[in-house]
């Protein structure tokens, strides 16, 4: 489950600072300084809210979530991965567009939006992560109830818990190092 919400983090974060970095080279509208501050303030107030965000609702799927059974069809991490980039990357792409044209408004903000929601992302994947090795377990989604890659969407009925070593992914969503 924690796969799911920290495969969007890099293709935020990446772009986001490459797009902070073309629109620093650009005096826009309202000049680099103010525009990269602001772009700092956004940044950190996106990356609050993008952690912060549903979290009652990942915290009550967690506690009731079930021993995943048999039946249930549980993804391999670089697959989850690959699905959610993939039927993201047109947002992705539309989003760095954005950031970068918003460099001629304030330059740089755009990409410091984009970046703070990839860290938020990262941040929320590491609040994840803490609770599944405090609770000695890996929380899955199953497969057939991720609507568009979200892990805690309206067809989540409960996570699925299997032991800590179980699959190729870490508490968190990181690669398990072998």
């Amino acid at each position: 489950m924690a796969v799911i919400v920290r495969a969007g983090a890099a293709p935020m974060w990446w772009p986001g600072l490459l797009a902070a970095a073309i629109g620093a080279l650009v005096p826009g509208l309202t000049g680099r300084r103010i525009g990269l501050l602001t772009g700092a303030a956004l940044f950190l107030v996106t990356m609050a809210v993008v952690a912060s965000v549903r979290g009652k609702r990942y915290t009550a799927l967690a506690r009731g979530a079930t021993r995943a059974g048999r039946a249930d069809f549980l993804q391999d991490r670089a697959v989850t991965v690959r699905n959610w980039r993939r039927g993201h990357r047109w947002w992705l792409l539309g989003a760095f567009l954005v950031a970068v044209a918003s460099a001629f408004v304030l330059p740089g903000a755009g990409g410091l939006l984009l970046a703070g929601a990839g860290a938020g992302l990262w941040a929320k994947a590491v609040r994840i992560g803490q609770r599944e090795r405090r609770d000695d377990a890996l929380y899955w989604v199953r497969t057939d109830w991720v609507e568009r890659g979200r892990p805690a969407g309206k067809r989540v009925e409960a996570y699925r818990t299997t032991g800590p070593v179980a699959g190729d992914a870490a508490p968190g969503g990181a690669r398990r190092s072998r």
